[in-house]
This record gives C-alpha cells, sequence and structure tokens, in this order.
C-alpha cells in the first residue's frame, strides 16, 4: 500500500468522481467503477457467509476467496494491472470438483433456500454474477483479463455447490423447484 489513508473523508468524491489506483479520475457511473462496486459487495457477502457455522476447511477456501477478490478490485483499480491468474482459475475448479464430488446428480432445477448459510450462499452466487457482468460491460470499453471473468464464473458456480453442501450438512437437502406449482395452488 504505497499510501497510508490518515484521512478518510477526502471530499475528492463530491463532484461525482473518484480515483482510480493510478492517479487517474472517472465518473463513479464508469464501467470499471460498477464493477469494482459489485466485487466489493460480493466480497462483503462472503463475510456475512463466513458469519455462519460451517467447516474449517470451507472456511479456508473462502477466506481465500476473499483475499483474491480484494485482489481483483485491485485489478479493476488500476488499468492494465493484473492479479488474477489461471492458478486462482484452477484452484477454484479443484475446489468446486471436490465439493461436488459426494452430491447427488441433480435431476430437477433448486430454488434459493435451505439453510441460511446455503441461503447466503446463493445471495453469493447471484451478487457474483451481477458482478461477472460487470466485468463483462467492462471489457467491451477497456481490456480486462480472460483469467479475471473466468474466475467470477467459476466463483458462482462454487458458490452453487457450496449452497447444495451445506444444506447437505444441515439435513435441510436441495430446495426443488416443482413446475407448476403455483398454478396448481392458485386454482
Amino acid at each position: 500500500m504505497g499510501h497510508r489513508l490518515s484521512k478518510i473523508t477526502t471530499k475528492t468524491g463530491d463532484e461525482g468522481t473518484t480515483g482510480l489506483g493510478d492517479g487517474s479520475r472517472v465518473v463513479k457511473t464508469h464501467p470499471r467503477v460498477v464493477a469494482m462496486g459489485d466485487i466489493d459487495e460480493l466480497n462483503s457477502f462472503v463475510g456475512l457467509l463466513l458469519t455462519e457455522t460451517i467447516p474449517d476447511e470451507l472456511r479456508e477456501a473462502l477466506t481465500d476467496v476473499q483475499h483474491d477478490l480484494f485482489d481483483l478490485g485491485g485489478e479493476m483499480s488500476i488499468p492494465g494491472y493484473t492479479a488474477i491468474t489461471e492458478a486462482h482459475v484452477l484452484r477454484l475448479e479443484a475446489l468446486t470438483e471436490s465439493l461436488n464430488a459426494d452430491l447427488p446428480m441433480l435431476k430437477d432445477f433448486i430454488l434459493p433456500g435451505g439453510s441460511r448459510a446455503a441461503s447466503y450462499a446463493h445471495l453469493v452466487r447471484t451478487i457474483c454474477r451481477r458482478a461477472e457482468r460487470a466485468l463483462i460491460t467492462l471489457a467491451a470499453v477497456e481490456e480486462v483479463s480472460a483469467a479475471s471473468r473466468i474466475y467470477l464464473n467459476r466463483l458462482s458456480d462454487m458458490a452453487f455447490v457450496l449452497a447444495r453442501v451445506l444444506n447437505r450438512a444441515t439435513g435441510q437437502g436441495d430446495v426443488l423447484w416443482q413446475k407448476g406449482r403455483s398454478a396448481t395452488a392458485a386454482a
């Protein structure tokens, strides 16, 4: 960290701009800033999930994810900088495979829900998808590393599998979608 933050209220953003890590300023609605905000929100929800009682190995993996997301936010704050690599993607793929190995094969769609921890994992998944869309939007106007986009795609997959694991661990099981249920209930 090049500069220590001794003053939090700087007033430099009062006119609707924010500073990037390279010293440039952009409007707060710039796709880069939107992506940074979505990644920050995603990291906050991973932190919320970590307030739940979860197995230590999952806690360690999610703590690694938080560090990755902070690095990704740093990558977004400095145009041209790369922090997320293929190694990060491969680590997530291996984790997802490991978590999925003991789960029953899906035959139906599942609904977000079950245990509170699993519900938080679903929130992580959906916010991750939004952050991924923000990176794709940014990539339409500026260079974004492929590894960063792929990382968010894999993270949302991992969060989906994690929700299933957490429900299974609490005996909840998957919450299955029932085709036509609302039409039948209304009749």
